[in-house]
């Protein structure tokens, strides 16, 4: 498997489980990494024949913009069900951070992977 990437996408949001955090927008920054075979792509160089990185990115801001979790686990749990479902994508590795939610240091959040054989397992639904 090939791996096409999107790094240090920075969304605006509201998250936290503070009463003051429910009350404003923070940024939340993401780096996905999804697999996929880009052959049929690298050969047709056809974007229709390619994991659209901007298509996906598109939809994982409007997603997020408009959602209001407490959890960043909880964000990214649904992040990576819309990829893999949406998306058909097989793999994805997704971290999550909240840039200076801590003081003292750069960021904090989740790295996590799923397959898309462990969703269905789980019988998950995307939003």
């Amino acid at each position: 498997m090939d791996i096409v990437y999107i790094r240090d996408l920075q969304i605006e949001t509201v998250i936290g489980i503070y009463d003051w955090e429910r009350e404003i927008k923070q940024v939340v920054s993401i780096d996905i990494e999804m697999a996929t075979d880009i052959k049929l792509a690298a050969d047709s160089d056809n974007i229709e024949d390619a994991l659209d990185y901007k298509s996906v990115a598109k939809r994982i801001i409007a997603f997020v913009e408009d959602s209001s979790f407490q959890l960043v686990e909880t964000m990214a749990e649904r992040i990576c069900q819309i990829i893999i479902q949406e998306f058909e994508v097989p793999w994805v590795k997704l971290r999550l951070s909240k840039p200076g939610a801590i003081r003292g240091s750069q960021d904090v959040g989740v790295i996590i992977e799923r397959a898309a054989n462990e969703a269905l397992a789980r019988g998950v639904k995307a939003l």
